[in-house]
């Protein structure tokens, strides 16, 4: 194997375990982290059923962003359909065999790409002309929105511009997968495009891009609007109340 190969097995390894470890530590942070308050955003559901029908609503349809600003939502709900539907493309690459359903995906996840490019582009315009958002963006804001469309377009590259031999790049991530290491495919847009990968995977858990889990533990959004029918009282307030009762 060339070194080159090596490298790039090295740091997808790396940047798996830290995007790995990183959400399960996360996730568990948001698990332990107490609510003392109920405070869903009214109105909201009375019933336990209708508030999971709600954070379904808010992970599928961002209602809530539908509410509050249509041209943020549009510009969002671009990025994440078309985002799907590219991840949906990517999994041939370690699918075997390669199920109808995937093929079936192929055409529609490819041109997904330039859905998933104009809603980050319209999310990154934003930042720059509206004056209050422009005002609270950090640098960190934009590099993550530059990472993902120069992801994009990497990928769109390969696809529209100069073709890379997928199934070498099939044998590398299967390899990978198997511990039967195959040679990586030296094309440069390919190189680019797995590098830009990777540094997400490794940054993603310190990121604000963890509102793709954070969305089911908010209290907001999770809760029961019932305070009159149940008293409402955090774990560690009930052990305290009995303890000087």
């Amino acid at each position: 194997m060339s070194s080159l190969t090596v490298f790039y097995i090295g740091l997808f390894y790396f940047a798996t375990f830290v995007l790995v470890a990183g959400l399960t530590y996360r996730i568990y942070e948001y698990w332990k982290t107490p609510a003392p308050l109920s405070i869903p955003t009214t109105p909201a559901p009375t019933t336990r059923t209708g508030a999971v029908f709600r954070v379904a609503r808010e992970v599928a349809l961002f209602e809530s962003l539908f509410k509050s600003n249509k041209w943020i939502w549009v510009f969002g709900y671009l990025f994440h359909i078309g985002l799907a539907l590219v991840l949906l493309r990517h999994v041939r690459y370690f699918s075997e065999p390669l199920y109808s359903f995937l093929v079936f995906i192929q055409p529609f996840g490819e041109y997904a790409s330039f859905v998933m490019v104009a809603g980050l582009a319209g999310l990154w315009a934003r930042r720059f002309l509206v004056d209050r958002v422009r005002y609270i963006s950090t640098p960190s804001d934009h590099l993550i929105l530059a990472l993902l469309i120069a992801i994009g377009i990497s990928g769109m590259s390969m696809t529209f511009v100069a073709h890379t031999d997928i199934v070498n790049l099939k044998g590398f991530v299967r390899g990978m997968m198997t511990l039967d290491f195959q040679p990586l495919p030296t094309d440069a847009n390919l190189l680019v495009h797995l590098f830009l990968v990777a540094l997400l995977m490794i940054i993603f858990p310190v990121s604000k891009l963890l509102h793709a889990p954070g969305v089911f533990f908010s209290p907001t959004r999770n809760q029961v609007d019932n305070p009159r029918e149940k008293r409402h009282i955090a774990p560690w307030a009930a052990a305290l109340e009995r303890d000087n009762s």
